[in-house]
């Protein structure tokens, strides 16, 4: 090593001596200009290149660290001049010199730093070559969660600046998606001219789960392009999740009963269980819904009509009592998720229905059907926004809670001009003013639409005072959130206008839309501002406080430092806050864990479903089921069926602890609620909505799940995604190869080459990745078209490869 650096350093430092005598005047002449303390940093850098190159590895070592002490006094000098307003340019000379030897030395950390320190990143494009780029950039892309804003942006774009300059089209896609930079999306396509790496780049853009039109810059065949447009469509997602479920072999459907498992309970609760009510069905309905979420059949609603379980699933839908019935027919959208064409033939027989619950039911399951899923004929448009405009309320709220799930993330104009009528329509029920806020905000998520904020304020200033103690109200300010989820001050002047809204709804209106403009930011401000509203100890009726609590789990979720301190932070909240607090503590650290049974937080939940406030204990239970959800985790599913016996007598509980048992079992295992993929880091924002919509009505429990508004628990299947690594070919076939899965493995600034992931298991694909898990393949044989392994990830035969004989 020590050779390679005196080469590297006697190359770099005898290249520019054409002639030694001009040099040496040249050299007095600007040394002539330099101020004395100049001089001796002058000096002192010649000093060190000198020794660092000095055939001594103990002289190296010094010199490199006196190399790091000094460019910590260049940063210090730095700040001293910007604030006197000095001239700085013989000190970026400094530091050009200082930059080209970090980077030529692998201490591409160090170059950053000092970058960062005089304010000067864009220097950092000059000096990275192929062998150092992808360290720097891992570098970049980790350091930018922890810098105020707009440093972090910056610092993105510079590393999106690097990958396009050396053509690693995909990292440079995550970032573009990470920045929510449409232009850079177009760009990455517009400069990559490789087929397969467009179709994955489809891939990843499908996961994010965004709306994305290709036009014939970006892909100039046609039959090309639509196969691409394909994929962003999800059009093939059903396909592939179903070949996942054949490959572990879990097809078989479930019923709620197997995953209740009572005959594991002594007598008292298998006993009450036998009693047929219609709180009880209902509660199966859900559990059934999300336990075969995606299968295409099941045991009580696609069951034909001569099976042993006697009717078809007429005879499940009629043992529901009214509301009851829009859930039940709503299930079977869920359990048809993603297949569009099957999914509305089956629905189709609930239109004909003369109840308007269960007519209600099918447009909701219609939305759910097509879910994430695009289609150039609009289906669901074209059936739902028929029925937008009944008089019926609860058909009204179907078809438009079920635009809003379609159509999440898609901006589309024309609903966006039928849902603000309603809006504005002052003869229209609270309930349903409130669910067209929450699907506009769905389908405008992020977007910072003026026109959706105005409508959605117009609504909210003429509410009356009766209204807005209702429950339902609360919908509106979230809604308006949504329109600004992760845009951080873009929300400012919205929040300026909401100063202006009724008392009873002001604050609330305000922590809302904080929690949802930093959401997934990570800032330290807003959290520390979050949590000064919840230590205020108020009187009775005051409601804000519950969005500030899950606010502060919005905002840490964004990486692993804060989300370990906002969790102890909630545990204090526990401890010393109001009954609103603690109402909402264990939603926020349900969403903080979701989909990753962390032992601590189990514990703490479990803790609190035995609390003597119902609510806390139900809230508790719903989170222990979202900490859960898809992970079929055995300690949470027998801490579930303890509960179930020991609340075999209060109704509302036992429904609390069967929804979560059919979240714990979630696609019987297969499916993740996680809105972060992509090594925790990309947000998908329609993920988060979804979500985040199910917890604020999960603050209100006895009015909203379970009161008559229980379908909410429907907006969860916005995060509902395979969580697998499925390997294809070049024909988009399934290929099995051998990947090694493993705990992730933090590696930025590590020397060398250390491994990624440790205490790893090797299989064949398509495999399940657990929270925090990372792949990586184990033969040689194919390259990866995407730097990370999840998800759709095309594989490409490596030229070089060469069988062992």
């Amino acid at each position: 090593m020590s050779d390679q650096k005196n080469d590297a350093g006697t190359s770099q430092a005898n290249a520019p001596a054409k002639d030694p005598k001009k040099k040496e005047d040249q050299k007095k002449k600007d040394d002539e200009d330099l101020s004395e303390e100049d001089l001796a940093l002058k000096q002192q850098l010649e000093l060190y290149v000198e020794r660092v190159q000095d055939s001594d590895p103990g002289l190296q070592k010094v010199a490199l660290e006196s190399m790091r002490n000094l460019a910590g006094e260049i940063a210090q000098e730095y700040g001293k001049r910007q604030s006197e307003e000095a001239a700085i340019e013989d000190l970026m000379e400094l530091v050009q010199q200082i930059v080209s030897f970090h980077m030529k030395h692998n201490a591409e950390p160090e170059a950053v730093d000092l970058l960062m320190e005089v304010e000067d990143l864009d220097l950092l494009v000059e000096h990275v070559d192929k062998t150092n780029f992808k360290r720097t950039c891992l570098y970049l892309t980790s350091a930018a969660r922890y810098l105020p804003g707009p440093d972090d942006m910056l610092v993105l774009d510079i590393a999106y600046t690097i990958y396009l300059k050396f053509e690693e089209f995909a990292s440079a896609l995550q970032i573009a998606l990470s920045l929510d930079n449409m232009q850079h999306v177009r760009q990455v396509f517009t400069s990559c001219d490789n087929q397969l790496k467009k179709m994955q780049f489809c891939y990843i853009l499908a996961r994010h789960g965004i709306t994305f039109e290709l036009d014939d810059e970006m892909v100039a065949d046609d039959e090309e392009r639509e196969t691409l447009q394909d994929i962003i469509n999800n059009t093939k997602l059903s396909e592939s999740y179903l070949s996942l479920a054949r490959d572990i072999e879990v097809m078989e459907p479930k019923s709620p009963e197997d995953i209740y498992k009572a005959h594991l309970l002594d007598g008292r609760a298998s006993a009450g269980a036998s009693v047929d009510s219609a709180r009880q069905n209902l509660a199966a309905t859900f559990v059934n819904a999300f336990v075969n979420a995606g299968f295409g059949q099941d045991k009580l609603m696609t069951a034909p009509a001569d099976s042993s379980i006697g009717g078809s699933s007429g005879n499940w839908l009629f043992k529901n009592k009214e509301h009851g019935k829009t859930s039940a027919a709503a299930s079977l959208g869920m359990i048809l998720l993603w297949d569009v064409d099957s999914g509305l033939a089956q629905i189709d027989k609930y239109f004909h229905s003369n109840d308007n619950h269960v007519i209600a039911g099918a447009l909701l399951g219609v939305g759910i059907v097509n879910c994430g899923v695009k289609n150039d004929c609009d289906p669901a448009l074209a059936l739902l926004s028929d029925y937008i405009s009944k008089e019926d309320s609860s058909v009204r709220i179907g078809a438009i809670m079920g635009l809003g799930i379609a159509y999440a993330g898609a901006q589309n104009e024309q609903i966006r001009s039928s849902l603000t009528l309603i809006l504005n329509d002052a003869k229209a029920p609270l309930d349903v003013i409130a669910f067209t806020a929450i699907s506009l905000g769905l389908i405008y998520v992020g977007s910072c639409n003026e026109e959706v904020a105005q409508a959605i304020i117009f609504a909210l200033m003429d509410r009356s005072e009766s209204e807005l103690g209702e429950p339902l109200t609360r919908l509106l300010p979230l809604a308006l959130g949504l329109l600004y989820l992760g845009k951080q001050e873009r929300v400012e002047a919205t929040a300026e206008v909401s100063k202006t809204f009724n008392e009873k709804i002001r604050k609330y209106c305000d922590m809302t839309l904080l929690s949802c403009a930093y959401a997934g930011t990570g800032n330290v401000l807003k959290v520390q501002n979050l949590l000064g509203h919840c230590a205020q100890h108020l009187e009775k009726g005051e409601t804000h406080q519950g969005p500030a609590v899950l606010g502060i789990a919005m905002v840490a979720m964004a990486e692993e430092l804060g989300l370990d301190m906002s969790i102890r932070s909630l545990e204090h909240l526990l401890q010393y806050g109001e009954q609103n607090i603690r109402r909402a503590v264990p939603l926020a650290l349900g969403l903080l864990c979701i989909s990753n049974p962390k032992v601590n937080v189990m514990d703490t939940l479990s803790r609190l479903s035995h609390d003597s406030d119902s609510e806390v204990a139900m809230a508790a239970v719903i989170s222990l089921g979202l900490i859960g959800a898809g992970t079929n985790n055995a300690r949470i599913a027998g801490m579930l069926r303890n509960l179930s016996s020991y609340y075999y007598k209060d109704a509302s509980l036992l429904f609390c602890v069967r929804i979560a048992q059919g979240l714990v079992h979630l696609g019987k295992g297969l499916l993740t609620l996680n809105p972060y993929h992509s090594d925790r880091f990309l947000l998908s924002p329609t993920a988060l909505a979804g979500l985040v919509t199910m917890l604020h009505a999960c603050l209100d429990m006895k009015a909203m799940v379970l009161g008559k508004y229980h379908y909410v628990l429907y907006f969860i299947v916005l995060a509902m995604q395979p969580r697998m690594l499925m390997t294809v070919d070049e024909n988009l076939k399934p290929l099995s190869v051998p990947v090694r899965v493993g705990q992730a493995v933090d590696v930025v600034g590590q020397a060398g080459r250390p491994k990624t992931i440790t205490g790893f298991q090797t299989h064949s694909t398509p495999v399940l990745l657990a929270a925090g898990d990372r792949a990586e393949l184990a033969t040689e044989k194919y390259i990866p078209l995407s730097p990370i392994l999840e998800g759709h990830v095309i594989l490409k035969e490596n030229p070089d490869y060469r069988e062992d004989s």
